[in-house]
Parts: structure tokens; C-alpha cells; sequence
């Protein structure tokens, strides 16, 4: 379709060269997306991991035979199976081969407390787990689980690697050995695989199939699982190959710094780098070290990331002299991108650093900064194609909010999911009549159809009746000589009504009453912090977002 109805949607006109308003939905699962690729890109490499390479081919056997394994376990269509994996090849090979059985992959981060897997595994129901082996006794205990198959990510690993972490082969074996007696029942990643593979008329998912529980806390407080289907995930890569103009299928070097546990991960590295037949370079924690050291043998040309891991990528690929021009295409999200930062990557790499905005409901993404001249920093982009979007009043959301003025964000698509696993109450409050989703982010639209996030309904603080956006506090706080970040909060008063708390984190000593004189000067009496707290540092997610609750949480106890 051409860029029809320009006037509705002004966007259209700062969209890259060649990028379409509408994109061809896929009508095949994600089991035919892989596919297509293995037939497409054999013999290049999908996969590298400290070095050791997987080809597509190799990659599309190891699948094959994993859903055996799973099979003959008992995993059917429908049926959930938990993976619990750090970023590794295994992660890859079992996120498929539960879709090619038509199950249900549910993510987890391996990280999590027992009490945070146990709300996970009581809501859906998993019997099968896929585990990292360091975990696997944990996710052995929790309810309803009856095999948990051990990863040992060490044994992906090239012997060097093995060795150079001391740890030999049969100090491997003997750690399994163990795992056993730790964890009754748990079976050896590569038994699983020791089946042979699944049969060809073996039943394949369609494109409505449920692929992916995703769990996040939405627009509200506690964490419920997202369900995205074949067709949300196959859309949204389809949008992203679209949004980038001048990628080249089998060519490109895509580094998973992401978690593929994260709704951003999942999509930029498990679904959208294999759609184009990528190298995908996998990394299991956001290190700086392992990532400059992956750059000298095959460097970056896309790298998907959050702006703390691009500032430090490009101090220390600077103070090293280490080259990344190759890393033509990046895209930003999850928190803002700071011009600093974004000056600083494409200074050190000569691409282009763009930023976008999505929600785990939308698998994820459905704003981003065009990938050319007509990108605009500070604003997270315009919407994607295939994507409409509505400013609404918050307080009645079949209200829209005149041209210009601020609003909670709507957004209705291909990406967007089909509602929340088990939760039909909380389903019907964020997926409104007609497919749109509620975003819970308040937003301003400039007349090109950019858009700015204010700030989070959730997270909006009443002061003395007022609303205040934490955000635009946090940013007249870290203005300030010597505060290096800011998380602000709303703490209950006596009569109801909230107090504006901040919590900070320095370099150095900072004189706390010259920063409100600071903080005086820039805002209305009623956003200044009442109260400002120094912190050794502030609480983040598993990829850098500062978790406002948690901030909240500590101050209340303290």
C-alpha cells in the first residue's frame, strides 16, 4: 500500500526511503519464519557463542531434534514449558523447538527469587522447565513442575573458553553429576537431544497460535503474563525489517546484548535477527569486556540496546581505541536516550543511534525515530507501520484529547497482543473495544505525529492536588553539579494526599539545600522534593530501567 492519508497521519512523510505505511502481515507461524531461513542461509553462521559458530542448518537440526525430546517428555500443543536461560545457544534451539510442537514458550529471568518464579509458575501452570543447571534445583522445587531438563551453558563454549574458566570436562561432568543428586529428575541438556528428531508430519502451530507467555507489570502493579501470538511476533519483525532501510539479508552481525528473556530481547535477537538470516553474537550478561572482544573478530552492524550499555561501549571502545564503524544501525529503548549519549555512540561509530518505544503487550514495538535525516532526539518516534495511535484522557480513554495536548497513549496493531494469560478482568481494562491498547504512558503528539513521553499514569505523584510527572523532576535534579541520578516518588501523607520524595545518587558531596534552591528555580513550589534522600545507588531491571516502586518500597521502610 503507498502512503495514502498523509493528512491523517503526517508521519508517513518523515518515514526512511522505501519504508511502506502498511506491511504484509505474515500468515505463517514463527516455526516457518526459522524455516525459511535454514533454507535460505544454510550454510552461514546463525549463531556464535565465545567464539564457537552454529549454522542456520546445524541450528534448524538441534531444533528438530529438541521438540523430540520435549515430545517424548510429554509436551503437546497448548501446553506450557517455563525456560529459564540466561542468553545462550540453547535458549535459541529450545525457544523453537517448543514452538515446533505447537506449546507455549514462557520466559523467565533466571535471576529471579524463588518468590518471583513461584507467582510465574502458579499462574501458568508449566510442567516442563528448561533451566540454566545453576538454577535448575530451584525451578525443580516449584509447583506443578515435574522435568526440568539442565542447560550447562559452559558446554557451547569452545574447549578453550572451557579450560581458560577452569573448567575441564570433567569437572563439567562431575558438576552434572551433582546437579543430579541436587535436582531428582532433572535431565542433561544434551540427552534431550539424543532422540533423534521430530517427525516432519508432526502437527505445526499457525499463525493465531498462542507462541509466547510473556510476564511484565503492564499498567498496573503486579506481574501478569502477556500472551502474544505467532502472528503479533511474525508482525513485529516484519515491521522492524521494514522500519531499517539498507539491511542485507545473510549479511548482517546482530549482537544479542539484550536478555532474550525481555520482551526487547525476544524480538530484536530470537525473531527478528533470525527473519534476515543474521549472525547472531550472543552475550549472557551486558558485559563491555566480552562485547569489545566479539568486535575484533566479527564486529557489530546492528546492535539493539538500553543507553547505559551504548555510553559504556563507547567510553571504552574510545579509551581503547577499538573500531566499531561497523555498527551502522542501533536501535535505543526502555528508557530515555540522552543526546550525551546518543553524541557519543555515533561520534564513536559513525552510524546512526535511533530511538524507539514499545510495551510487552505490543510484542514489543510500536514507535520508533525514523532511521534517517528526519529522526528527531528526545521524542521516541512515530508510529510503525501498520500502526495507528490516539491521545485520550485518562480518566475516560473514549475521550480524545485535542491536537497537541497531552494524553495517555492508545496504540492498535498486528503487535498487539490478545490479552493478559488467565486475567479477564485485567484484560478488558487495557485491551479496549476495537483493539486498542492502553498503554498507561502519557504522551504529547507534535503535528508531524511525533511523540514524547511525559511520564506514567501509575507513577503520576498528587501533590496538594496537583499532578507531577516524576520525570520532569528527576531531570531538573541530575542538572544539578554532582547528582549522577534521580528516581522520584510520591510518599502518602497523614491526610491522604502525597509528598514529592527523591532519591539520588552523587559524585562527591553535593549540598542537599542548594539542590532544592536548584530544583526551586526550575519548578512550581508544589513539584520541589520535600524530602531528598543520597543513595549508594538506585534499584534497576535485569537492562537499566530504574524500578520507581522499588525506590519507593525502600524509602516507605525507611
Amino acid at each position: 500500500m503507498d502512503r495514502e492519508g498523509v493528512s491523517a497521519r503526517p508521519w508517513l512523510r518523515h518515514y526512511g526511503e522505501g519504508v511502506p505505511a502498511e506491511i504484509e502481515v505474515p500468515d505463517g507461524s514463527l516455526i516457518d519464519l526459522l524455516g525459511d531461513a535454514v533454507q535460505r542461509f544454510g550454510d552461514r553462521v546463525a549463531l556464535e557463542f565465545f567464539g564457537a559458530e552454529t549454522t542456520y542448518a546445524e541450528l534448524g537440526r538441534r531444533v528438530a531434534r529438541a521438540a523430540e525430546g520435549l515430545r517424548r517428555l510429554g509436551v503437546g500443543a497448548g501446553d506450557r514449558v517455563a525456560i529459564v536461560l540466561p542468553n545462550c545457544p540453547e535458549h535459541i534451539v529450545a525457544f523453537y523447538a517448543v514452538l515446533r510442537l505447537g506449546a507455549v514458550v514462557v520466559e523467565h529471568n533466571p535471576l529471579y527469587t524463588r518468590g518471583e518464579l513461584e507467582h510465574q509458575f502458579r499462574d501458568h501452570g508449566a510442567t516442563v522447565a528448561i533451566a540454566w543447571d545453576k538454577v535448575a534445583p530451584l525451578v525443580r522445587e516449584m509447583p506443578g513442575v515435574r522435568h526440568v531438563v539442565a542447560v550447562d551453558m559452559t558446554a557451547s563454549m569452545p574447549l578453550g573458553k572451557r579450560l581458560a574458566l577452569r573448567l575441564p570436562i570433567a569437572k563439567a561432568r562431575a558438576a552434572r553429576a551433582q546437579l543430579t543428586a541436587r535436582a531428582p529428575g532433572a535431565t542433561p541438556w544434551p540427552r534431550l537431544l539424543d532422540q533423534g528428531a521430530v517427525f516432519e508430519s508432526h502437527a505445526r502451530p499457525t499463525a493465531d497460535d498462542l507462541a509466547v507467555i510473556q510476564y511484565t507489570s503492564g499498567t498496573t502493579g503486579s506481574p501478569k503474563g502477556a500472551m502474544l501470538t505467532h502472528r503479533n511476533l511474525g508482525a513485529n519483525a516484519a515491521q522492524g525489517r521494514a522500519w531499517v532501510p539498507g539491511l542485507v539479508a545473510g549479511r548482517e552481525v546482530v549482537y544479542a546484548v539484550l536478555p532474550m528473556f525481555h520482551a526487547y530481547g525476544l524480538t530484536l535477537c530470537l525473531t527478528f535477527a533470525m527473519s534476515i538470516g543474521a549472525r547472531l553474537v550472543l552475550f549472557p550478561k551486558p558485559d563491555v569486556e566480552l562485547v569489545l572482544a566479539a568486535a575484533r573478530k566479527h564486529p557489530p552492524t546492528f546492535l539493539p540496546a538500553v543507553p547505559p550499555i551504548y555510553d559504556r561501549l563507547a567510553r571504552a571502545a574510545v579509551e581503547r581505541g577499538i573500531d566499531l564503524s561497523s555498527a551502522r544501525f542501533a536501535i535505543s529503548g526502555a528508557m530515555p536516550l540522552t543526546t550525551e549519549i546518543l553524541e557519543r555512540w555515533e561520534a564513536a561509530t559513525g552510524g546512526l543511534l535511533v530511538e524507539g518505544y514499545g510495551m510487552t503487550e505490543a510484542s514489543p514495538v510500536v514507535l520508533g525515530n525514523p532511521v534517517g535525516r528526519s529522526r528527531r532526539p528526545g521524542a521516541v518516534g512515530v508510529p510503525f507501520p501498520s500502526t495507528e495511535i490516539r491521545v485520550v484522557d485518562p480518566e475516560e480513554p473514549s475521550r480524545d484529547r485535542a491536537p497537541g495536548e497531552a494524553g495517555e497513549l492508545l496504540v492498535r496493531g498486528p503487535q498487539v497482543f490478545g490479552g493478559y494469560w488467565g486475567k479477564p478482568d485485567e484484560t478488558a481494562a487495557t485491551l479496549l473495544p476495537g483493539g486498542w491498547l492502553r498503554t498507561g504512558d502519557i504522551v504529547e503528539v507534535d503535528a508531524d505525529g511525533f511523540v514524547t513521553i511525559v511520564d506514567r499514569i501509575k507513577e503520576i505523584i498528587i501533590s496538594g492536588g496537583f499532578n507531577v510527572m516524576p520525570s520532569e523532576v528527576e531531570a531538573t535534579l541530575v542538572r544539578f553539579e554532582g547528582v549522577t541520578d534521580a528516581a522520584v516518588v510520591g510518599l502518602p501523607r497523614d491526610d491522604g494526599s502525597e509528598q514529592v520524595v527523591a532519591a539520588v545518587t552523587v559524585d562527591g558531596d553535593v549540598d542537599l539545600e542548594a539542590l532544592r534552591e536548584h530544583c526551586r528555580g526550575s519548578l512550581a513550589a508544589y513539584k520541589v522534593p520535600r524530602r531528598i534522600e543520597v543513595v549508594d545507588e538506585l534499584p534497576r531491571s535485569q537492562i537499566g530501567k530504574v524500578l520507581r516502586r522499588e525506590v519507593r518500597e525502600r524509602l516507605l521502610a525507611d
